[in-house]
Order: structure tokens, then C-alpha cells, then sequence
């Protein structure tokens, strides 16, 4: 262990991430009334430029008029590369109730980035005398991005979680391919007759929750674009979770208990779990540094694999409570 410790990200539960358009203010209510941890009103790609103004202006209201319950309340405002991410910023810390938690930052290319947004925020917040600090969540949706991750990670305080935005990320990278996450048709290894797909954007989630882990941000997963198809949701969800990423987004309401049932741990995970607790606890008190639990030997890295699981179903039963 590095003698410079790794903090820890903090303790909510963000299983999944409810994306709308700020356009569709009918939506509002129903996303608070949802099961997803996160909220993100969308300013950014889901809205036409022509909406921009009106969009705003309905998250501006339903921040403060909406019941979002103890959800995480965000807004993912417009990228730096247009006209429209100053007003965004200006007119949430201004006109916004102290509600908002969050600012999602799209296509961060560099922690310059961050730096800009930081900026603007800070003085808003002392110019308005704002109370509640505006924690920041970003999208890595470059090659740039994905570059200087770790850089990016790093960048400010107020970062609380990252995301792999895949369509962005694969145009950036000049993937071809139009499919948002997912196993991709062309990216296989051939032997014999069979065909052995894998995952095209497993080392971009590993950079991810890499740079995240050390620097005391929570990993998230990005979209999954074919809503129709649930096993494919679930089988990048439980990827992105073995990987380290703590949960990932829903596009569409269908999508929010997938999230929740991946990213929650299941009973026997948690039997299991508590269970290596227990057999590592009866080897120290016999001078024991490992044992074998289940005909496996599990030691001291065991107990840590454990308290993970036991800390995120800890940490989801009180958020519920």
C-alpha cells in the first residue's frame, strides 16, 4: 500500500442515474417518483438548440417546486464548446434553490475543463451566498478525455463522479460502430467456427474506475442505448460492477430496475460476504493469517474484497430506511 492512502468516494447510493429532458417538464414528477438513486435533468444533448432557454427554465422551477424525496438532484448542463454552458451555470446558481446537488459537466477533455467550471461556480456561490457547496459530476466522452483521465479525477473537490459517455467516446475514438454500449458485431476473435466476443470498452471502465478509486470518486457506467434489449443491459451492468463502477444510467424508465437489481448486492453475496468476515475473524484469533473458506483460501485482501460488498448493502439499507 502506497503510503499516500487512496480516499474514499462518498457513501450514496447512486445505482442508477434517471436521464430527462429539461424540454419535457411532464416527465419531472414521474422521474421523482422513480426508484433511481440520481436524477439528471438534461440540458445538453437531449434538448434542440431552439429549446435551450425554455428548458432551463423548467428545471430552474421544478427544482425548487418538484418533491425529489432524498435523491441526488443533478443537471447536466451544455459542453464548453458552446454558447450555451455559461448561461446554464449562471442561471442554475442564481435562480436555482439551494435543492440542486450536482452539476454534470459533458465531454471532459482536460482538468482545464473542470478548472473553468469551478471557477464560475465558486464566485457564484460567494457572490449569492449560496450555502450548499454544488458538487460536480463529469462524462468522459473523448479520446482527450480518456487521455488525461486520471488528471481529470484529480482536477477539483467538488468531483464526485465520473461516467463513460459511449456514443461520444466512440465517435472521438473513431469506432466503427452506432451502437451506445454493448457487445459489438465486429469486435470478435475467430477460432475455428466460433466466434468469442469481447468488450470494446472494458479498458476505457478500467481507466475509469482506476483514476476514480484514487482520488475518492464514484465510477459510473454510461448509457445502453437498445432499451428493448434487457439481458444486454444486464450483461454490461454486471461487467461495469465487477469492474469496480457503482452503477450506471437509464435512458428510459424500463432501465431503472435492471440498474438497481445489478448494482445491489444480492442476498447470497451478502451471506457470503459476512461469512469470509467470520472465518477470517476465528483465523486471527488462532494466529491465523489466512484460512480456507468454501475450498478456497481467502487472507487478508479477502476481508477487504468483503467489506465492499457488506459496506454497499449497509449503505443502500439506510439510504432506503
Amino acid at each position: 500500500m502506497s503510503f499516500k492512502l487512496q480516499p474514499a468516494a462518498p457513501a450514496r447510493p447512486n445505482r442508477c442515474q434517471l436521464f430527462g429532458p429539461g424540454s419535457r417538464p411532464a416527465l419531472f414528477e414521474k422521474m421523482a417518483a422513480s426508484a433511481a438513486d440520481v436524477i439528471n435533468l438534461d440540458l445538453e444533448d437531449s434538448v434542440a438548440p431552439s429549446d435551450k432557454d425554455a428548458a432551463r427554465a423548467n428545471i430552474i422551477k421544478a427544482i425548487g417546486d418538484v418533491d425529489w424525496g432524498s435523491k441526488t438532484l443533478s443537471v447536466r448542463i451544455n459542453g464548453l464548446d458552446t454558447p450555451y454552458w455559461y448561461r446554464d451555470v449562471v442561471d442554475l446558481l442564481e435562480n436555482a434553490s439551494e435543492r440542486l446537488d450536482q452539476i454534470m459537466i459533458p465531454k471532459v477533455g482536460c482538468a482545464a475543463d473542470i478548472y473553468a467550471v469551478d471557477a464560475l461556480v465558486t464566485a457564484i456561490e460567494s457572490a449569492k451566498g449560496r450555502e450548499k457547496r454544488i458538487d460536480f459530476e463529469v462524462i468522459i466522452e473523448s479520446a482527450a478525455g480518456i487521455s488525461h483521465v486520471e488528471e481529470i479525477a484529480a482536477s477539483s473537490p467538488r468531483l464526485v463522479a465520473m461516467s463513460l459517455g459511449a456514443a461520444d467516446f466512440a465517435a472521438s475514438m473513431g469506432m466503427q460502430t452506432t451502437g451506445i454500449g454493448g457487445t459489438q458485431e465486429n469486435y470478435y476473435m475467430q477460432h475455428g467456427e466460433a466466434r468469442h466476443y469481447s468488450d470494446p470498452w472494458h479498458w476505457a471502465q478500467a481507466a475509469i474506475v482506476a483514476a476514480c478509486r484514487t482520488h475518492g470518486v464514484l465510477p459510473v457506467d454510461g448509457p445502453f442505448g437498445d432499451f428493448s434489449d434487457d439481458e444486454g443491459y444486464r450483461a454490461q451492468a454486471r461487467r461495469s460492477a465487477t469492474l469496480g463502477m457503482v452503477g450506471k444510467w437509464a435512458i428510459h424508465p424500463k432501465q431503472i430496475a435492471l440498474a438497481n437489481e445489478v448494482f445491489t448486492p444480492s442476498d447470497a453475496q451478502i451471506t457470503e460476504a459476512r461469512e469470509i468476515l467470520a472465518a477470517m475473524e476465528t483465523a486471527k484469533a488462532n494466529g491465523e493469517g489466512a484460512t480456507v473458506y468454501k475450498g478456497r483460501l481467502v487472507d487478508i485482501a479477502s476481508i477487504k474484497q468483503a467489506e465492499v460488498i457488506v459496506r454497499q448493502s449497509e449503505m443502500i439499507a439506510n439510504s432506503a430506511a
